[in-house]
This record gives structure tokens, sequence and C-alpha cells, in this order.
């Protein structure tokens, strides 16, 4: 039994693809979710979020969002998602450096919860670039 999981950003749907298990990290932290788990609605934080497909088990850096479960069926929210193979090191390594400046500067006009959330984004990114390679 599959779980089928259709996954949608602001730019439309980024899949839609089959698991045997879906695990994601959520504000309460990790939950893995098999077929015929009960009914869930659920915040997602930033994190790491692993499937089980056809093909092997599948690495995506997520953003916050919100998932959907009932009836064998995934619907995931988010504002960003990448898989493992599109993650490009160098610009998640710009990225962590970039909002590590931010953070340490001492100018009073930076936006210090938005530089903590890019940092958490780039450390995240490059976590999930980095697993099981």
């Amino acid at each position: 039994m599959m779980i089928h999981c259709k996954i949608v950003t602001p730019n439309g749907t980024y899949a839609s693809l089959d698991t045997k298990i879906l695990n994601v990290v959520t504000t309460d932290g990790q939950r893995g979710i098999l077929p015929n788990h009960m009914p869930l609605v659920t915040t997602l934080a930033i994190g790491m979020m692993t499937t089980e497909e056809e093909d092997g088990r599948k690495y995506y850096a997520i953003s916050q969002g919100l998932l959907h479960f009932a009836n064998n069926e995934a619907t995931i929210l988010v504002d960003s998602i990448e898989s493992q193979k599109e993650i490009d090191a160098d610009r998640a390594l710009a990225a962590k450096e970039r909002a590590l400046g931010y953070l340490n500067s001492s100018d009073p006009n930076i936006d210090y919860k938005r530089a903590e959330i890019a940092l958490k984004k780039a450390l995240n990114r490059l976590k999930v670039k980095e697993y099981g390679s």
C-alpha cells in the first residue's frame, strides 16, 4: 500500500508521487506517516522531508508549510522545496554566509528574524545535500 503525495508551492504543483512512508518535520517534531495513518493536519517546519519511492529513498529540503493527510492522500503546501539533486551547495553556502553576516551586523535596520529564517533554510539545504552522500 502506498501514500499518494501532492506537493504544491506558490509556483504550482511541484510533484505528485507515491511513497511507502512520508517523513516530515512539524512544529511539534518529526513525524513518520505510513499508509492508513489517522487523518492529520499539521504545520511543517523548515526541515528535511523523506519519501520511500519505487526507485529508492528521496530527500527534500522544505520550508515552512502545511500538511493535510487523509485516506492515504497527503497534500503538502510549502513556500519552497528542493530535492537533494536540485540543491546547489555553493548557492546554499553563500546564503548561509550572507545570513551570518546580517546576524553579526550591528546595523539597527537589519531584520534579525528574517536573517535567522534565511540561515535555517540555508543550513537545512546544506544538510539535505550532504545527507546520505
